[in-house]
């Protein structure tokens, strides 16, 4: 019955080839095979054969997870979206037709060369299908909201392996769920994204040494609370301890959706004095490319996340938090620990609720935020509980301040996350609800939540 599909096994190179993942912990774990789709149709065949042999599989589009068991599964079946990767421009330019296992960083060429834009990912090896069901942060975010908020339509393989169209005319239910409900309703096989005329950026990165972090953390802070102003900016901040230093330095990712030098609303950034930068007029691809050294691939990897209100002050005391708890773990072997902040800004927020809205749960009144990121590479398996406890530790210490503050955001970053923290409840409670309802409704077995058992569940 998969006799389109190419299915490998233990041993042989075309498994091994595909047993590549972002994280060694996702690579770690051995599926009896990989079943390899060309269309939908394929999906669908696979799915209905797992369904009634109550087999456990995976789906991998990017492969770009932290966690073990995110996309990759022990001893049951890994589905490798990666030949779902055509790319199709409409004839107007105002809709890329793209498959989910296509990577952002083979897209954007294609974008680049047309002179349009989607929103999409900021770093490479990352797929389409974790980001965009996630939610998905862009530089392009201010204008257009999160990744979830520009698809048009989605191709979906269902529980019962029919294959449909959602969107908002079809399946509102559906619609308002995929954007940000992430693996629980089905099998998304290709993304029907809102383009947008975009020409050559101005971004790169600038890095500084750890005393101008209050700096920084106020620019960060300015810029969100006049990102209306601007649309078209763009930034994160990162404070990053590095070993090989033995101390920490900070950098900041400014971007901006216009071939314009150093454009006023980045003053607050642009005049700290720097170690090095390299902003520049460019492509999306150029600046995509040039994340490729923060990335490498085949390393243990862990991500955190919280989410607070825009205060310079709390950036800064969970700064300090992240330096004192990084004392239990600095000698671990191949140590590259990272606090990434960025904007939720309320023109960001304020795409949230086009179409029938997202599922996220964040209003135009809780903002602007501050999303953290906690990430953390390293190489040896017997540093895993304290990491681990690290993260945790931190992220702990910064949500008990926060609220003592009354900072504190429930928002749970699903691309972010660590699988011991709670997303869907992070939403809200009704949006939480709402999601479960949808499932059953168009999953009554649980095949999406019993069968696929990887990552975050909404019930």
């Amino acid at each position: 019955m998969l006799h389109h599909c190419r299915v490998s096994f233990p041993g042989s190179t075309i498994y091994e080839s595909e047993q590549l993942y972002w994280s060694l912990q996702q690579a770690e774990l051995q599926p009896e095979c990989r079943v390899t789709p060309i269309s939908a149709e394929d999906v669908s065949t696979t799915i209905k054969v797992l369904k009634s042999q109550g087999c456990q599989f995976a789906v991998k589009s990017g492969g770009h997870a932290c966690f073990s068991g995110a996309s990759n599964i022990e001893n049951a079946v890994v589905i490798d979206l990666s030949n779902l990767d055509q790319i199709n421009i409409s004839s107007d330019k105002t809709e890329v037709s793209v498959g989910a296992g296509t990577l952002w960083s083979n897209l954007y060429p294609v974008m680049d060369a047309a002179k349009i834009g989607v929103i999409g990912g900021r770093v490479v090896g990352i797929g389409v299908g974790g980001l965009t069901l996630g939610g998905g942060i862009s530089f392009h975010s201010g204008r257009y909201g999160f990744a979830c908020d520009n698809v048009n339509n989605y191709q979906v393989v269902l529980a019962n392996g029919s294959i449909r169209d959602v969107n908002r005319e079809s399946y509102p239910d559906l619609y308002w769920a995929l954007r940000g409900g992430g693996n629980n309703f089905g099998i998304v096989t290709r993304f029907d994204l809102a383009s947008f005329e975009q020409g050559d950026m101005w971004g790169g990165t600038t890095t500084l040494n750890a005393t101008e972090l209050p700096n920084a953390i106020e620019a960060l802070v300015n810029l969100n609370i006049n990102h209306a102003s601007d649309p078209f900016a763009a930034v994160f901040l990162v404070y990053v301890y590095v070993p090989s230093i033995e101390s920490p330095l900070v950098s900041f990712t400014l971007d901006y959706g216009k071939p314009v030098i150093n454009p006023p609303i980045f003053e607050n950034f642009t005049e700290i004095p720097a170690i090095s930068t390299d902003l520049r007029i460019t492509t999306l691809t150029s600046l995509i490319n040039g994340t490729e050294e923060s990335q490498p691939s085949g390393l243990r990897e862990s991500y955190w996340t919280l989410t607070i209100l825009n205060d310079a002050d709390l950036i800064n005391e969970i700064s300090k938090i992240f330096d004192q708890e990084l004392q239990n773990i600095r000698n671990a072997t191949n140590l590259l620990p990272a606090l990434v902040f960025q904007p939720i800004s309320e023109p960001m927020i304020s795409h949230f609720s086009k179409n029938g809205g997202n599922a996220l749960g964040i209003t135009i009144e809780d903002g602007p935020l501050i999303l953290i990121n906690i990430a953390i590479q390293w190489t040896d398996i017997t540093d895993d509980t304290r990491i681990i406890a690290f993260a945790e530790n931190c992220v702990a210490r910064s949500t008990t301040l926060a609220k003592e503050r009354n900072l504190w955001h429930r928002f749970l970053y699903q691309n972010y996350a660590a699988l011991q923290q709670d997303v869907f409840p992070s939403y809200g409670k009704e949006n939480h609800e709402r999601l479960v309802e949808i499932s059953k409704k168009h999953d009554p077995d649980g095949v999406f939540v019993r069968l696929q058992p990887g990552y975050f569940k909404v019930y």
